[in-house]
C-alpha cells in the first residue's frame, strides 16, 4: 500500500532559490557513544528530510497557507493582495524550514519550550540541524517563537507532509529506494489499537474544581489590578489563602469519624467563598472591558483575560451543583453531565479496566502502524469515548484518501474492533481480516490459520508501539491546551516518530559500501 503525496501538492506555489549563508562546523567529539549515536541519528534524519521531499512539501504548504491568510485579510480590509517578492518568499521558506526542524528536534528531546530554547542555544549540533548556525551571530528563537513554530501548520496539512514521507519510504524504482533504505517499506499489513492520552488536568475531584475556579479568577483579577484598575476588595491573595485552607481541611476531613458531616460543612464554606470571589472577578472584568484603553495592555491581551474569566464563570454554576450533588446530596452524577476540567472541555472518562488504570481521564487516541513500525494513521477523539468498532471504517477511509485510493491488504486488531459490520466491510474491500474474534469458538477455529496466527503474534508489538509513542514522543500527560493544539501536537509526534523509525532502519548505501570494502 503506497502513500504518495496528495495530488493537490501540484497546485502549490513553487519555491524560489534561497541564499546560502556561511555556517560553522561541528567539531569531532570523542567520548560518549550516546552522543555519536545522537549525532548519527540527526544526520540521517537531515538526509531523509531532503531525499523524501518532506521539507519541500512543508515549505510549499506553509507558503500556500500564508498566501491564503494574507489574501483573506486583504479582502476583509478591502485592499489589494500583494504577492511576496523573491527575497520575502525566500525568507519565509527559511522560516518554514526552521519551524519543521525545530519541532522535530524538540519532539525528539521531549523538552519544554523554555528548556529546549536553552539547549538549542548551547548545542552546536542542534543549531546545525535546525539551520541556525552562522559564522558571525547565531540567533536562537525564544519561547514565543518556538510556540509559533509548533502551531505553524494545522493537522490536515501535517497529514499531507506525513503522506509525502510514507510515499517516499514505500516507493522503489529502477534506481533504487529514494531514502536509500535497504528495502522499501511494506505497508500491506495494518495494525490498529486505541489508548487513552492523559491530559494535563487535576484529578477530577469535585471540590478541586472550585479551587481551580478560585485560582483562575483571582489570578486574572490580580492582572487587572496591577494595571491600575481596582474595585473595592481585600487583596486577591487573601482569598486564595482562604480557599487553600478549606482545601486542606477537606483533604483531612475524611479521616474523622463524622467525615460526611465535616465535608458537607466545609463545602458550604467553599461555596460561600466562591460566590464572593466570582463577584469580585465580575467587577474587575467590567472595569477592564470599559477602561481597558487606559492600561498598557494590548487589545488581544485584554480580550484574553476577559475570555479566561468568562470561561470559568460560565462553568462555575455547574461545577458548584456537581460538588453539591456528590458531597451534600450523596448522589452520583452521570458521566455525560460531569465537568472533568474547567480548561479542557472535551476531556472524557475512559474506562480501561486494567490493573492500576481502572479509569483514566483524557482523550481517546487511535494509532495504526505498519509491520515496520511506522504510523500510517491516527485519530485523536475530542469528546465522548467511541467504540473501537466505529473507528475502523473512518481509519480505512483516511488511508484510502491519503494513499491515492489504495487500501491495506491485511488489517489486524484486538477483539474490540470485531463486529459484524466490520467483517462485512473488510470482505467487500477484499482485505484479509486478521482482527481477533470476540467469540471463543470462532477464535479457536481461526487459530488454525497460519497467517492469522502470525499477524496476531505481530500485533503484540503494537502495544509497545503505543507506549513508545505516548511516553517517548507525545508526552504523558499532553501539555498543550485545546483540541486543535493537541491534534496538531499528535501530528508532529507522528512525523517525528516516523523519522526516528526510518533513521534506525538498515541503510542500503552503507551496506553496499561495507560489502565493497
Amino acid at each position: 500500500m503506497g502513500m504518495p503525496a496528495d495530488v493537490s501538492l501540484l497546485s502549490l506555489p513553487a519555491l524560489v532559490p534561497e541564499q546560502q549563508h556561511l555556517v560553522g562546523y561541528i567539531p569531532t567529539v570523542m567520548g560518549p557513544v550516546e552522543f555519536r549515536e545522537w549525532k548519527q541519528q540527526l544526520e540521517r534524519i537531515n538526509g531523509i528530510l531532503g531525499l523524501s521531499g518532506v521539507e519541500e512539501t512543508f515549505q510549499r504548504l506553509s507558503l500556500a497557507r500564508r498566501n491564503d491568510e494574507a489574501r483573506h485579510q486583504a479582502e476583509e480590509r478591502k485592499r489589494p493582495f500583494r504577492e511576496l517578492s523573491a527575497g520575502e518568499q525566500a525568507e519565509y521558506q527559511r522560516l518554514s524550514s526552521q519551524a519543521l526542524r525545530v519541532n522535530v528536534a524538540r519532539t525528539l528531546t521531549g523538552e519544554s519550550l523554555r528548556d529546549f530554547g536553552c539547549r538549542l542555544a548551547e548545542s552546536m549540533l542542534l543549531q546545525w540541524f535546525c539551520r541556525l548556525d552562522r559564522i558571525d551571530t547565531v540567533r536562537i528563537p525564544g519561547k514565543s517563537a518556538l510556540q509559533r513554530f509548533s502551531q505553524w501548520l494545522p493537522e490536515e496539512k501535517m497529514r499531507q507532509v506525513i503522506g509525502t514521507l510514507l510515499g517516499a519510504a514505500s516507493a522503489a524504482d529502477a534506481d533504487g529506494q529514494r531514502l536509500e533504505l535497504k528495502e522499501a517499506l511494506d505497508l500491506e499489513a495494518y495494525f490498529l489499537d486505541t489508548t487513552c492520552v492523559k491530559l494535563h488536568i487535576h484529578f477530577p475531584v469535585d471540590w478541586v474544581l472550585l479551587r481551580d475556579a478560585a485560582r483562575t479568577l483571582m489570578k486574572a483579577t490580580m492582572l487587572i489590578r496591577r494595571r491600575g484598575l481596582k474595585a473595592r476588595m481585600e487583596e486577591p491573595a487573601e482569598f486564595l489563602k482562604r480557599m487553600n485552607q478549606l482545601c486542606i481541611k477537606m483533604t483531612h476531613a475524611r479521616r474523622k469519624k463524622d467525615a460526611k458531616r465535616a465535608r458537607k460543612a466545609i463545602l458550604r464554606e467553599m461555596k460561600k467563598l466562591e460566590k464572593v470571589i466570582a463577584a469580585h472577578a465580575v467587577r474587575h472584568r467590567t472595569l477592564l472591558e470599559q477602561r481597558g484603553e487606559e492600561t498598557d495592555l494590548k487589545q488581544g491581551e485584554a480580550l484574553q483575560i476577559i475570555g479566561r474569566i468568562d470561561k470559568v464563570l460560565e462553568q462555575l454554576p455547574q461545577a458548584v451543583r456537581q460538588a453539591h450533588e456528590r458531597i451534600i446530596g450523596q448522589r452520583q452524577v452521570p458521566n455525560k453531565e460531569k465537568i472533568l476540567s474547567l480548561y479542557e472541555d472535551d476531556a472524557a472518562v475512559y474506562v480501561r479496566g486494567k490493573a492500576g488504570a481502572e479509569v483514566e481521564f483524557g482523550r481517546q487516541l487511535l494509532l495504526a502502524e505498519s509491520e515496520s513500525g511506522v504510523i500510517v494513521d491516527w485519530e485523536l477523539v475530542c469528546g465522548p469515548v467511541r467504540a473501537d468498532t466505529k473507528m475502523l471504517s473512518r481509519s480505512l477511509e483516511r488511508v484510502k484518501q491519503g494513499g491515492g485510493g489504495a487500501v491495506p491488504g491485511k488489517v489486524c486488531g484486538d477483539r474490540g474492533f470485531d463486529s459484524k459490520a466490520n467483517r462485512v466491510l473488510l470482505e467487500r474491500a477484499g482485505i484479509y481480516n486478521a482482527i481477533c474474534p470476540k467469540a471463543p469458538s470462532e477464535l479457536q477455529q481461526r487459530m488454525q490459520e497460519p497467517e492469522f496466527v502470525e499477524l496476531q503474534q505481530r500485533r503484540s508489538q503494537t502495544e509497545a508501539r503505543m507506549s513508545i509513542f505516548k511516553n517517548g514522543f507525545l508526552g504523558s500527560p499532553v501539555m498543550s491546551k485545546g483540541s486543535e493544539n493537541q491534534k496538531r501536537e499528535v501530528a508532529w509526534s507522528v512525523l517525528t516518530h516516523n523519522l526516528w523509525v526510518l533513521a534506525r532502519l538498515p541503510h542500503g548505501r552503507a551496506q553496499a559500501l561495507a560489502k565493497a570494502s
